[in-house]
């Protein structure tokens, strides 16, 4: 009897400690979002040039775009600026700040103004996204390669201070394939509101020529988690430091499956329509096809 109510008390206790959302993001916000990633146009003096990425992202029919702040310090002003010309347009917008492993000294930039403070990146994307409501989700990148500083304990403290502040933002990490284990997904599956996923057919040993695995990856992904976690596909349009680079071929096939399988589908990175004029036009017709 005794040890029956210890194992009672237990259950109460993690019920007690437990602290979902007071109200979860807005899951229709989340849905048919076809956007690109990074790499707006740019100025002479640096600036992103938010005139011509809105031009461009009108012309791919985007719905949506993934801003990275990162490289330049005016990220996060130029953010301020074009949230209100894309929710004119009618753009969604996410944003991505970079782990520790991609920030000073590490790397060369970090994510400014905060660097690696992630509570306080949750507090001023969740204010920034309570007065821009089209500021919709923010991500962290390399999610899983960090998790010695993205413990479930801080990840939850991260949840809760954007959750105070503005609860319809979205948090959606992005975490590769192999990282996505039964172990991560029971620690980290209720604190995070959907899956943002490079797809690099990491279970036939990685690689950017094999569209095929796009269906299996996501319904093992989707197995993992609880019912209804939305997977977001990352598709390798922009070369990958070790992998290489991807055919316009597969860029075509990758987003057709994503559009099947996953519940959006974003392009790494935003191409450029001169240089990369191929990719372009193929991104373009891949979301202009209406499911």
């Amino acid at each position: 009897m005794l040890h029956r109510l210890t194992m009672l008390a237990g259950l109460l206790c993690l019920a007690a400690c437990a602290s979902p959302r007071l109200q979860k993001p807005d899951a229709a916000a989340l849905k048919g979002v076809l956007g690109t990633y990074g790499a707006p146009p740019r100025q002479a003096n640096g600036r992103a040039d938010l005139q011509q990425l809105l031009k461009e992202l009108n012309e791919i029919h985007a719905t949506t775009y993934h801003w990275l702040i990162w490289q330049h310090e005016t990220d996060w002003e130029d953010l301020q600026a074009f949230l209100p010309l894309a929710r004119k347009a009618g753009l969604k917008v996410w944003a991505t700040v970079v782990p520790p492993s991609e920030s000073k000294p590490i790397a060369k930039w970090s994510s400014e103004p905060y660097g690696t403070d992630y509570i306080r990146w949750a507090q001023a994307l969740a204010e920034l996204g309570k007065r821009e409501p089209n500021l919709i989700a923010w991500s962290i990148d390399d999610f899983a390669h960090n998790l010695k500083t993205f413990t479930p304990g801080y990840t939850d403290s991260c949840r809760k201070a954007a959750a105070a502040i503005n609860p319809r933002l979205a948090f959606i990490p992005c975490l590769y394939y192999k990282q996505i284990t039964p172990a991560f997904a029971a620690a980290y599956g209720p604190l995070i509101d959907g899956v943002l996923f490079p797809y690099r057919a990491e279970s036939a040993g990685a690689n950017l020529k094999d569209p095929s695995l796009v269906g299996p990856e996501i319904a093992t992904i989707r197995k993992l988690f609880a019912p209804g976690m939305p997977v977001y596909i990352d598709i390798y349009a922009t070369a990958h430091s070790r992998l290489g680079p991807s055919s316009p071929d597969y860029v075509r096939q990758v987003i057709a499956y994503g559009r099947e399988y996953a519940d959006g589908v974003l392009i790494y990175c935003h191409q450029d329509p001169v240089k990369s004029s191929d990719k372009y036009a193929i991104i373009q017709a891949g979301f202009e096809q209406r499911r």
